[in-house]
This record gives structure tokens, C-alpha cells and sequence, in this order.
């Protein structure tokens, strides 16, 4: 379907690589770990490695790695990403989980789009979804649910395609600027995980009433 690269080793691009796998795409991971990565990719079956400082081989870039980290990553790829659609999944959540580690009025999409080079399209996705709620998919026929925000509609268009192929439902929620209420949610999720659920095998979505 798409050609994913995925930058990161973590449990979210674990998670992001088995579904997309699953769903017929061509997944490549990255990592600063060329070890971890391998390791990864033999774990999932299927997925490629790329070597960090190489251009992502996916036209659709995942950065599936913290948000301290996140613009970084794209400052170091440069032009390599010209063209690509950058999926940012980060939440810019302080440490003391009462507020954000972006300038107010902005969001951590917003600030990674303006570390991204011209032509490069963001977009923001998957970050209100935990890990393990990813990588087990849909449960008990009930759909899940992943909002996309961005200001580029054609990458939105391709986003929603490969999150349809994940087996999972995406929902346009509006331009850029809507992935500050897209962090707000992931913080939400977080006062719910602490103060009430007191689990993360929960997810939010939505249901459509008549």
C-alpha cells in the first residue's frame, strides 16, 4: 500500500511496524542503534533497516521517537525529506504532566513543522493511542480511532490511507494548529491513566449516534 519509514525503536514503532506489515506496506526502520533496529525488524519479519544519515526510503516518515528529540531528527535529515510526509506522534508533555515543553500556542507538530525543510508536509496522528491498544488492533468490533490533523490536505489523504490499512479508522479533524488539542487529549488520557482507569488498556474514539 504505502512505503513506511519508521525513525525509532521504541514500543510505538514496534507497534506502528507490526500493524503496517500487517496491513500490506513496505516498513523500514530506523535507528541510532543499528542493533536495536536490526533486531527489530527480525522481530517483526518483513521490515527493512535503514542506516541513520541515509534518506528515508518511505514517502510517509513516522517519528516515533520522544519529542526532545523530534526536531532534531528532522534538522538532521534536512532535505532528505523533501517531498515526505512526516507523521509526528510525539506529546511535548512536561515532567510534572501539568502542561506542555512548547512555546504557548503552538504544539510540538507545529514546532517540528518549522524545523522541517520546504516541501516536507506534517502531519499529526497516532499520538492519543497507547502502544500495546495499537499493536492489538480493533476489539470486541469496536473500531479505533486515530485523529489526524495537518495542513496539507493530499498528505492527510495519504495518512488516512495508511491508517485504513492498519485495520484502523481515521478522522480529519482539521488544519496544523488542531494538534494542540490533539496533545491536550494525550495529557487527558494521562490525568485519566492516573486519577480514575488506572491502566493504559483503554483508548478514546468516537460514536456515532443514530
Amino acid at each position: 500500500m504505502s512505503g513506511i519509514s519508521i525513525v525509532g525503536t521504541g514500543n510505538m514503532a514496534r507497534a506502528l511496524a507490526g500493524r503496517a506489515l500487517a496491513g500490506g506496506n513496505a516498513v523500514e526502520i530506523i535507528g541510532r542503534d543499528p542493533a536495536r533496529a536490526e533486531e527489530s525488524a527480525a522481530s517483526l519479519g518483513g521490515a527493512t533497516v535503514g542506516a541513520v544519515g541515509t534518506a528515508p526510503a518511505g514517502d510517509i516518515v513516522v517519528l516515533a521517537v520522544p519529542y526532545a528529540g523530534a526536531a532534531a531528527v528532522v534538522r538532521e535529515y534536512g532535505d532528505a525529506l523533501r517531498g515526505k510526509v512526516i507523521v509526528d506522534i510525539t506529546n511535548p508533555v512536561a515532567a510534572d504532566l501539568r502542561g506542555f515543553v512548547v512555546p504557548d500556542g503552538s504544539s510540538g507538530a507545529q514546532e517540528i513543522a518549522g524545523a522541517a525543510p520546504e516541501g516536507a508536509r506534517v502531519v499529526k496522528a497516532f499520538n492519543t493511542v497507547f502502544s500495546h491498544v495499537l499493536a492489538a488492533g480493533p476489539a470486541e468490533g469496536r473500531p479505533l480511532d486515530v485523529f489526524i490533523a495537518g495542513d496539507d490536505a493530499q498528505a492527510k489523504a495519504r495518512v488516512s490511507v495508511f491508517v485504513e490499512s492498519m485495520g484502523l479508522r481515521p478522522w480529519d479533524i482539521g488544519e496544523l494548529f488542531m494538534a494542540r488539542a490533539l496533545e491536550h487529549v494525550g495529557l487527558l488520557e494521562l490525568g485519566l491513566m492516573n486519577h480514575s482507569v488506572k491502566h493504559t488498556n483503554f483508548s478514546l474514539g468516537v460514536t456515532l449516534l443514530g
